[in-house]
């Protein structure tokens, strides 16, 4: 039996979480923006108390791994002076916010973001771990993959709507009373026992078959989705890709000295603001036809004490021959953090080797158990295409 543990909270800064490579340091910027100097800053500490690597999270956040414990009082310290820590561990916790990237200056979303934060210290909801919200306030909502359980978007009809994650529709409110609406879901949803009985998700709350309170229903449809973005020149600026959103802390670097402001997003990539022209850069995605921008790995072992097999290197490999349109996800445990969506093919590490999964995830029952990672390589296409 593959055994492996849940645990059902997000690291933090303030409240980091051990790894088989050293703490893991969840860096939270307000509303996914980090200044030239903030950039430069988390680069340096990278280096000086961790091990370099820096990690993109699916909630726009960045996780510095591999930070010595009786060096994380230091690092503290630095990051507060770039004025990226929360007052204590609980406001951190709740802070689970992802804000489109895409908006122009002065900017709707950051100060919903902020009004947001407010809110949350203020009310002091006993929400989930991973209950989290979106501001997502575009002409196209571009967020519509990401988890969230409290959605701030617009509707078809360009009016400002906040939408409960699962429901098809939104109540209309005003910019001013966004944050008070999204506290108002929120304590409902625990009120109405969506921590036990929607396992503490608002989609599965809602799929549940409960019922929204009058107040709260809207009828308002949101605003089409739009197309998933790829690395390149996009309206605004330039979105920088990273392999399983992955980078060490040069590529960090080099990145923040492209522009004066990095805006992070939830799918492994990082936008620059009124750049006009794609930096080409060590280690970054440039060519939204890149393989690897449809593999997804964990970190798997060793820096992941539950991880069963080293991941990435083998993603990196089998990638070369991943047929157009397919995705391929390489986890170290069942757990597969890395995706909780089904991909073509899903590789999963046991002590045996790995499981081979078809259109599934890394929980679904195997086709296939106890593959070598040399033979997914040598016979890799074979793997890749289905036939197995």
């Amino acid at each position: 039996m593959n055994e492996f543990e849940i645990k059902g909270w997000c690291p933090g800064a303030l409240r980091p979480m051990m790894s088989g490579d050293g703490l893991v340091v969840r860096v939270r910027p307000r509303a996914g923006r980090l200044s030239m100097a903030q950039a430069l800053g988390i680069a340096q500490a990278a280096r000086d108390y961790g091990s370099g690597s820096i990690d993109l999270s699916s909630r726009a956040n960045l996780q510095l791994r591999g930070v010595d414990p009786d060096r994380h009082a230091d690092l503290l310290l630095v990051l507060d002076r770039l004025g990226l820590l929360d007052a204590d561990p609980v406001a951190e916790a709740r802070r689970n916010i992802v804000v489109t990237p895409f908006w122009s200056e002065p900017g709707l979303e950051p100060w919903i973001a902020a009004a947001l934060e407010t809110a949350l210290a203020s009310y002091a909801l006993p929400l989930p771990g991973k209950f989290g919200f979106a501001v997502d306030c575009g002409s196209e909502r571009v967020l519509h993959s990401v988890p969230a359980d409290i959605r701030i978007e617009r509707s078809a009809d360009g009016k400002l709507i906040v939408r409960p994650d699962g429901s098809a529709y939104g109540l209309h409110i005003e910019p001013s009373e966004a944050a008070t609406a999204a506290m108002a879901l929120a304590h409902w949803f625990i009120q109405s026992g969506g921590v036990k009985h929607g396992r503490g998700r608002m989609a599965a709350h809602i799929a549940s078959g409960v019922a929204l309170p009058a107040s709260l229903c809207g009828s308002a449809l949101p605003v089409e989705a739009a197309p998933v973005a790829f690395p390149g020149l996009v309206r605004g600026g330039a979105l920088a890709g990273l392999a399983f959103g992955s980078m060490h802390a040069g590529t960090l670097d080099q990145i923040a000295r492209h522009g004066q402001e990095l805006r992070l997003t939830p799918w492994r990539m990082i936008f620059l603001p009124s750049v006009s022209t794609m930096p080409v850069l060590q280690d970054v995605i440039v060519d939204g036809r890149d393989p690897l921008l449809r593999v997804q790995a964990c970190t798997g072992s060793p820096s992941c004490p539950q991880g069963r097999a080293e991941t990435r290197r083998l993603a990196r490999k089998l990638a070369r021959h991943l047929p157009d349109a397919a995705s391929l996800h390489v986890s170290g445990c069942p757990k597969g953090c890395a995706c909780a969506r089904p991909a073509t093919v899903t590789l999963v590490a046991t002590p045996d080797g790995f499981d081979y999964i078809r259109n599934g995830t890394a929980a679904d029952k195997a086709m296939l158990t106890g593959i070598s990672a040399a033979d997914l390589e040598k016979h890799s296409a074979y793997y890749l295409a289905g036939h197995a």
